[in-house]
This record gives C-alpha cells, sequence and structure tokens, in this order.
C-alpha cells in the first residue's frame, strides 16, 4: 500500500485521501482487515426507530451503516450511520466497549467508514431515539470524505459524475430515484392488470426502426456485420401481435444519437405497449386512466407542482387536432392553415422549414413545434398529425393526409405517443421507400427500408394501436425536476478532460 501512497502523492489526490490510505495501512500493520468479511445483521436503522418504545425494553439490535457524523467528547462518541432505511444515531462510551476497542475505533473509524454496530435503543435528553452501542466493527474503510455540499458548478459534475457521492449526501436525490422506481412499478401493475404481456425484445438490431432518429451503429467481430442500438422496439413488438400476443408491453433502454439538453438523454428509458382490435381513441382514455392511477399511488395530491406551474391530473385531459391547436396559438382561422395558404403563416412567425421538408404535413408541424408545445402546460392530448411526419401510422380513412395518432404534452414537453399502427404491406413499404430516398438526400434521422417487417407484415397485422410513454420525463414531472440528467441514475456526459 506504500506504493499507492506515492502514487497518489504524485497524481495530486487529496491530503484527506493520503491520511486514510496511511490509516488502513497501520490497521493491517495492528492486525485489524480493513476490508473483513461480512457481519450479519437482525435490522435496519429504520427498525431501531419504528420499534422503539419510552415504557418498552429494547431488544439487541445488530445493524450496519455508512457513518455520516462523528462527534467526540472524551470517553464517548456520538455519530450518526445511514443504511438504504434511514439514519440513525449511534453512542459509543469507553465504559460500554472497553478501551481497546473504543481506542480502535477512534483512532481508525472516519466519516464515509462502513460500520456494524450491536446495542440497545434508549431516547437522549434531546429526545433523539439512539442505539447504544455495545460492540461496533469497521466493516469498509472509505478512502475518501464525504462531499459536504453540492452547491455551485464544480459540485454539480461531481453530482453526476459520481453520483453515489450525491445518493450518500443528498435525501433528496434518493427520494427521487425511490420514486422513479415506484413509477416504474405502478406503471407495470397497471399494464398486467390490463391483460398486457411484458416482452423483450432486441437491443441490437440488424436495422434500426421505429422512430424518425438517428441511431449508434457498433460491429460484431464474429459475424463481420454492423448492429444498430435500438431507436425503438416498435418494430419487433409489433412482429409478436402478428404472432398471436395480442397485447404486448416493454419497457427498457432506447438509444438515439441526438443532441444531450435538460429534455434529452442519448439513452433512455420507454414503455411501449401495443393493443390489437383497439384504436388510438381507446390509446388516448388508456393512458389517461394509466397517468391518474400512477399519480395517486406515487404522490401525494393529483395537483402536482412542476417549475413554476401546478400540473392538474385530476381533471379530464384536454384534446384538440393539430390544427385547432396551431389555429389557436396562431390567432387564425383552420382554414388559414390549408395548403395554399399555410406559406403565408410560415413567414408571418418566420418559421424555419428543412431542406427537403416543405410539403403541407411538415409545414404544419413545423408551426405546431414553434407556436404552440411550449404553451401546453397542463395535460394536453394533440391529434390528427401529419401523415409526412408519421411514418408508421395509419391514414386517417376520410383525409389521407392525416394519421390517426396523438401525442400527450405536459409542461411543454411530449410525454407520450400513439397511433392507429399502419398494417398495409403495400403502404409501409412505399413509405420506407420515401424515407430511404429522404437518407439518400442527407436525413440522417429518416427511417431506413426494412425488408424483414414488410415480410412480417404481409402475414397479417391485425388493426392494433401503439402506445409509448417516456419514463424519465414523467419522473421530472412527478418529482419537480426540471433536468433529465437529475432522473437518469448515470446520464451521458461529455468525457472529462
Amino acid at each position: 500500500m506504500a506504493d499507492n501512497t506515492e502514487k497518489n502523492k504524485e497524481s495530486g489526490i487529496s491530503q484527506e485521501h493520503t491520511i486514510r490510505v496511511e490509516k488502513a495501512e497501520r490497521m493491517r500493520a495492528a492486525g485489524i482487515e480493513p476490508w473483513p468479511p461480512f457481519k450479519p445483521i437482525n435490522a435496519t436503522c429504520k427498525d431501531v426507530l419504528d420499534e422503539f418504545y419510552d415504557d418498552k425494553e429494547s431488544r439487541t439490535y445488530e445493524v450496519a451503516g455508512r457513518v455520516l457524523t462523528l462527534r467526540e467528547h472524551g470517553k464517548t462518541i456520538f455519530a450518526h450511520i445511514q443504511d438504504s432505511t434511514a439514519r440513525l444515531q449511534i453512542y459509543i462510551r469507553q465504559n460500554d466497549l472497553g478501551e481497546k476497542e473504543f481506542k480502535q475505533f477512534s483512532d481508525y473509524v472516519d466519516i464515509g467508514d462502513i460500520i456494524w454496530c450491536k446495542g440497545t435503543s434508549f431516547r437522549t435528553r434531546m429526545g433523539e431515539v439512539t442505539l447504544k452501542v455495545s460492540s461496533v466493527v469497521l466493516l469498509s474503510k472509505s478512502l475518501h470524505p464525504l462531499p459536504e455540499k453540492f452547491h455551485g458548478i464544480a459540485d454539480v459534475e461531481i453530482k453526476y459524475r459520481q453520483r453515489y457521492l450525491d445518493l450518500i449526501s443528498n435525501p433528496e436525490s434518493r427520494e427521487r430515484f425511490q420514486k422513479r422506481a415506484a413509477i416504474i412499478k405502478e406503471m407495470r401493475t397497471f399494464l398486467d392488470t390490463h391483460d398486457f404481456v411484458e416482452v423483450e425484445t432486441p437491443m441490437l438490431q440488424p436495422i434500426p426502426g421505429g422512430a424518425v432518429a438517428r441511431p449508434f451503429v457498433t460491429h460484431h467481430n464474429a459475424l463481420n456485420m454492423d448492429l444498430y442500438l435500438r431507436i425503438a422496439p416498435e418494430l419487433y413488438l409489433k412482429r409478436m401481435v402478428i404472432a398471436g400476443f395480442e397485447r404486448v408491453y416493454e419497457i427498457g433502454r432506447v438509444f438515439r444519437n441526438e443532441g444531450i439538453s435538460t429534455k434529452h438523454n442519448p439513452e433512455f428509458t420507454m414503455m411501449e405497449a401495443y393493443a390489437a382490435h383497439l384504436d388510438y381513441h381507446y390509446a388516448m382514455d388508456f393512458v389517461e386512466k394509466m397517468l391518474r392511477s400512477i399519480v395517486s399511488n406515487v404522490c401525494d395530491s393529483m395537483h402536482i407542482p412542476y417549475d413554476t406551474y401546478t400540473l392538474n391530473f385530476e381533471s379530464s385531459f384536454n384534446r384538440m387536432t393539430m390544427q385547432e391547436a396551431v389555429a389557436h396559438y396562431a390567432k387564425c382561422s383552420v382554414d388559414d392553415l390549408k395548403e395554399d395558404h399555410i406559406d403565408a403563416l410560415i413567414k408571418k412567425y418566420k418559421v424555419k422549414i428543412e431542406k427537403g421538408k416543405d410539403t403541407w404535413g411538415y409545414k404544419l408541424n413545423a408551426l405546431f413545434e414553434e407556436l404552440v408545445e411550449p404553451h401546453l402546460i397542463q395535460p394536453t392530448f394533440i391529434t390528427q398529425f401529419p401523415i409526412a411526419v408519421s411514418p408508421l401510422a395509419k391514414r386517417n380513412s376520410e383525409n389521407p393526409l392525416i394519421a390517426d395518432r396523438y401525442e400527450l404534452f405536459i409542461a411543454g414537453m411530449e410525454l407520450s405517443n400513439g397511433f392507429n399502427e399502419l398494417n398495409d404491406p403495400f403502404d409501409q413499404a412505399e413509405r420506407f421507400k420515401e424515407q430511404s430516398q429522404a437518407r439518400s438526400g442527407g436525413d440522417i434521422e429518416a427511417h431506413y427500408y426494412d425488408e424483414d417487417y414488410i415480410l412480417a407484415l404481409e402475414h397479417a397485422l391485425p388493426p392494433t394501436v401503439g402506445i409509448g410513454v417516456g419514463i424519465d420525463r414523467l419522473t421530472m414531472l412527478l418529482t419537480n425536476t426540471t433536468s433529465i440528467k437529475d432522473v437518469i441514475l448515470f446520464p451521458t456526459l461529455k468525457k472529462k478532460e
């Protein structure tokens, strides 16, 4: 370990780290192992707190936790330890522990170490339930001190790059990720009770599909072929519906080679579900009920604070067509959005149109994104998207330029997307060709032509609706968190220089 100390000094590692490494060396020299085998426990910190009664004799507890505070007063020590359930004060006296064991604790244990304690509970004069320790063992020596605070730009770097320190030191972060787990659990329970079957589909795909996005590419050496991290599980889940699994879902990671923002991370979590013999009107009702159920079971109220807003999950969600929404916020009539009038609005509001995307559908969608999305604060379903921006959705039977599709917006963010699935193999093949031509023209997000999926469609996909929900964004909304980095345990970060 002496060699490690020299290397640490050369690399500029903190003096505190050097001191702790030297302590570990002294422990081993004294025959004390800094990282011994485990010791069994019979309780959690929360058990000690919950089971305490002033008029009842305490049982003997054996608990383990990380040391968060240490206060030594002569022959007594007060400390706080924390496990996954709670924070607990412990009280150590030399008279109870013995001079040798007390000195070892005083000499070798630091904040951040993990210790095992045996003792009984009592209430101090300050009213705090405390464990009176009769025996203590160091289970794992921490060679670095815990951070004191998480404030300022430098600390944000630590918060994301060393998430474990954030979770140790910040109760709000721990609660946020516990709530995330509860959200996923409630969603899974809701889907299971509505007869959906959970399945798993490939994350490595020979052709990326199911969304308009740029994929990550990798190479399989043994097969000597490129593979893509999935941008969505959609096309494989619809293969399952073709196979006769009429209600399926998957909760898992998807990957999109796109920019990073407060709402976007290249790796994120989606729930996708597919139900045969139902349509997007059912899907909207289903998503509304599911979100209400999640909020009811996970949150304290149906009125959720988010940023400067209060989101109302109690009332029925708003519903508007895309044309109605654009007309409302552009202060025009729906007639002004027709193909021969829409350019005037594009010019008036100085909306940029990407090269090669100058059709009516793309223009309407561009107006929507610019003028409408930021104003959709309360839960709002937008329906009747242009077919041009819906390459996998079924056309409306009365208007072939419109898809039978919805998107749910809350707090200006898209949270859910769903549509009647395109099950006409000829129409799908034609749209894949259009997307493929767009790729050849430089659109790196356009869909690939997927011949195997067309073959699957030729075996008959029943009328089916698909539903997608962003888990990370839902967690943001229900934990009043405005950055997606704060709800992803290990967000994607630029390599540290």
